[in-house]
């Protein structure tokens, strides 16, 4: 008798026997609000960045796949007012269309400079092969006014208000109150 059950298998269940569920739209449990986690565009930037900092200098060295491979040399994010440049250094994940990374810097709370002016800008071409890269931010006028400053990043073929990623800050200090870190 117990062969005869073990052999037979379950039981076969109809259609008509299974429970019915509500339908449900998509949003509801597929995207669920409380998993979601909104983007702080006020943030360094993410997704596409594998690493991004700021830094005084870059090497170039070749990289796993012999690959030119940028490199941050002291990354700080106090510089100076006598830095010559300010090195804003990435590393991305794989992308599969060439597209610009720009950087735009703005003062934030330096007397005589209003926060909408740009100080500069830089802009890097990422062709389909490039893993990193560098955006070169200039002083004005020969020297950096001590203070804060935020750079916002960009990216895409030019710089829109849908094109920024994220953002990234550095504080300038008079050149004899530096610090060595």
């Amino acid at each position: 008798m117990v062969l005869a059950v073990l052999l037979a298998g379950p039981a076969p269940v109809w259609a008509g026997d299974l429970p019915i569920t509500k339908n449900l739209p998509v949003p509801e449990f597929q995207n669920r609000p409380e998993d979601a986690k909104p983007y702080d565009f006020d943030a360094p930037p993410q997704g596409m960045f594998r690493s991004i900092t700021m830094a005084e200098g870059f090497e170039e060295e070749l990289g796993f796949r012999q690959t030119h491979e940028i490199v941050p040399v002291k990354p700080t994010e106090q510089f100076p007012a006598d830095t010559p440049a300010i090195f804003i250094v990435f590393a991305l994940h794989q992308h599969y269309q060439a597209f610009k990374v720009f950087g735009r810097c703005f003062p934030e709370g330096i007397p005589g400079l209003e926060p909408e002016t740009i100080v500069c800008e830089d802009a890097m071409h990422m062709a389909l092969e490039d893993e990193s890269g560098y955006l070169k931010l200039l002083p004005p006028k020969e020297r950096w006014t001590p203070g804060r400053y935020k750079v916002e990043i960009h990216a895409g073929e030019q710089v829109s208000e849908m094109s920024l990623i994220g953002t990234m800050r550095f504080t300038v200090v008079a050149s004899d109150a530096t610090t060595v870190k």
